[in-house]
């Protein structure tokens, strides 16, 4: 698929089949994922594979208390994080981020990007979420993105380039 293809047709994604995600398609997401620019070439991310039925993802479901799966049943949820001490860190995750959304939606995948976890991998129990997740030493989570084969559909998002862009 083209890579504007991609990018009109992609939207987010709320509900997931149980099929697994093949080895090739995980590699392919993951590489997306890591072939994404960073900030003077540091490379800083990292990526934590995570089955969507992985009792990680569970208690921290329960931890955020929202009454619906955050991750929607993908799965597949990659967690990325970075170096906390590099202020570039948050930029980069959100290209790697995208990266890896675009790769599942030209795989014919669907994917939907989490932030809503953020303040609880970052709040007070950040450590416990870390080690539970196996975020490296001096790095915290930035973004986490659920991918899975689509059980739902819904139409790209609709916008206003006369409200939203200004040309001087």
């Amino acid at each position: 698929m083209e890579v504007l293809k991609a990018i009109e047709s992609r939207s987010s994604t709320r509900g997931y089949t149980a099929e697994k995600l093949t080895e090739e398609e995980q590699n392919i997401l993951i590489t997306a994922g890591l072939q994404a620019p960073t900030a003077t070439n540091r490379q800083e991310l990292h990526i934590t594979v995570v089955p969507g039925d992985a009792p990680e993802l569970k208690e921290l479901d329960e931890a955020l208390g929202r009454g619906v799966c955050f991750y929607y049943g993908a799965p597949t949820v990659l967690i990325l994080s970075g170096e906390e001490a590099f202020s570039w860190t948050p930029v980069d995750a959100g290209i790697a981020v995208e990266n890896i959304a675009l790769a599942a939606e030209a795989l014919g995948l669907g994917s939907v990007i989490l932030g809503c976890v953020k303040g609880l991998m970052r709040g007070p129990e950040k450590e416990k979420w870390n080690r539970r997740f196996r975020i490296p030493e001096g790095y915290a989570f930035e973004i986490a993105i659920a991918v899975g084969h689509k059980a739902t559909e819904k139409a790209p998002h609709s916008y206003s380039a006369e409200k939203q862009v200004t040309y001087l």
